[in-house]
């Protein structure tokens, strides 16, 4: 079993069900290889009694009726009866009620949306069998989890059926970079980490992969640029796996917000289409599945949202796979792809700008703590854009935290291949004198930087602070922020 890594949050919100005096039906969600069956796995020590069903993965070949099949299988083996062929889900499912009716249960049904994806009825089936025996055990905890968090929203969670009987619903992100580094040795230095942090994210089982004791270009190389390599095929396994239709306008998505935010009109652009498509719903189910975020400015006046919004790609693994890997799939397949280094990559430098912004917004609680902020007093944070009007300058900030009393601090995040300079001044200067603000603001400028910045810049004392990679893997989460 793989050493259990950060997530004290989401198991600690797991562990509240357990003292609760009525059965509990909690919904899991989130990205492929994110770590929800490792989490389950860790909540199951819990229990008694700790059953796992779960679906085949989705095939050309696979039927209603080979899922039901497999099902059957792993009822005999998990409870250890006879083999018995259900010729119906609802028979198969209240078999497994049988099974548990008393005693501190937990119940696992692992990527649901496969076993129940050629079935109309599936998800009536288990709510019937919810609602007339699982629930009557007060110890049992069922949980439903899948990849494909566009289906389990519009079948599971926003069904009327299904009203009033979920009792909560998780969504697994990518791991922050303070847990991040725990797979690796304290004497792996913070820009090492980077290195191949800005090719997995905070994905546990990409971090899983590296070994620690090779450098940075050696587990890149072995992963992403030798045949048979972990990382070489997962971009088809994921859409292959959590898009349940045909995925080619998902990857030209994701394609196209591989070169930087985009609002969705430049998205439909980019792809020929026109507002009327569908779009908008592609945008909503990548979000969803946890590949990229929408991320919305706001009044800075009312703290509410405004109607302008882009969308990112925030998943590094994507993003490195479409500027390096699919470009060279078929040299990677003879073995003769050669890597040497990051550096010697096309277009290095903007790529990993845009990797080490992803980076940051998924630890922006540890900056909000680093940076002392009340989190009952933040109105909004986020990566800000502002159009350009005939009463104000077009603006973007990479990420931006307003206070109730007052107070912006906008964040400059930078990565440089050498020390950054005092130039960078100047620069936040021009986003802050852009910035439509209310009388009476006050603007804090805060840079977040890697590798390094130079003596002059530190001496000018223009930043109010200034966070480095190593204090961000250095970070812990008050568990009163989460």
């Amino acid at each position: 079993m793989s050493r259990f890594i950060g997530r004290q949050q989401e198991l600690k919100r797991l562990l509240d069900a357990t003292r609760k005096r009525t059965a509990s039906f909690i919904v899991l969600k989130g990205r492929r290889r994110v770590g929800k069956s490792r989490l389950i796995e860790e909540f199951g020590k819990n229990f008694q009694h700790h059953y796992v069903f779960t679906g085949l993965p989705p095939d050309k070949a696979t039927t209603a009726a080979n899922q039901l099949g497999e099902f059957s299988r792993q009822v005999a083996r998990q409870f250890r009866t006879p083999p018995a062929q259900y010729q119906d889900w609802s028979d198969a499912l209240w078999a497994v009620a049988e099974h548990v009716q008393s005693g501190k249960v937990l119940l696992f049904l692992d990527e649901i949306s496969w076993m129940g994806s050629e079935d109309p009825a599936f998800l009536g089936k288990i709510k019937d069998v919810w609602d007339q025996r699982l629930q009557k055990n007060a110890q049992l905890i069922l949980i439903v989890c899948g990849s494909a968090s566009a289906w389990i929203e519009k079948n599971l969670l926003s069904s009327t059926g299904f009203v009033g009987r979920i009792s909560y619903t998780l969504t697994l992100e990518e791991l922050p970079l303070c847990d991040s580094d725990k797979f690796w040795p304290a004497n792996v230095s913070a820009y090492e980490k980077f290195k191949l942090l800005a090719l997995t994210g905070g994905v546990p089982k990409y971090l899983e992969e590296i070994d620690p004791k090779l450098p940075a270009e050696e587990n890149i190389r072995r992963l992403c640029f030798t045949r048979g390599g972990f990382l070489v095929d997962e971009f088809e396994r994921i859409f292959a796996d959590i898009f349940l239709r045909g995925s080619d306008d998902y990857r030209r998505i994701v394609d196209v917000l591989s070169s930087g935010s985009k609002e969705v009109s430049e998205i439909q652009q980019a792809l020929h289409r026109t507002a009327a498509g569908r779009i908008p719903e592609y945008l909503w189910e990548l979000d969803l599945a946890g590949f990229i975020a929408r991320d919305y400015a706001w009044n800075l006046k009312s703290g509410d949202d405004a109607k302008l919004s882009r969308y990112r790609l925030k998943d590094n693994y994507l993003r490195f796979y479409l500027k390096y890997i699919k470009k060279n799939l078929g040299k990677i397949a003879r073995d003769s792809y050669t890597f040497k280094s990051l550096t010697s990559l096309p277009e290095w430098h903007a790529m990993m700008g845009l990797q080490f912004e992803n980076m940051v917004l998924n630890s922006r609680r540890q900056i909000q703590q680093l940076l002392n902020l009340n989190a009952d007093e933040i109105v909004n944070d986020n990566p800000f854009y502002q159009r350009k009007t005939l009463r104000q300058r077009g603006c973007q900030v990479d990420y931006l935290i307003q206070m109730k009393f007052g107070t912006l601090y906008v964040c400059e995040i930078k990565f440089s291949k050498n020390e950054i300079t005092s130039a960078v001044i100047s620069e936040v200067q021009a986003k802050i004198d852009a910035l439509a603000l209310p009388k009476g603001t006050s603007c804090r400028p805060v840079l977040i930087h890697v590798n390094g910045i130079s003596t002059e810049l530190l001496d000018s004392d223009y930043f109010a602070a200034i966070i480095d990679m190593s204090s961000l893997l250095n970070a812990t989460v008050d568990s009163r922020t989460s």
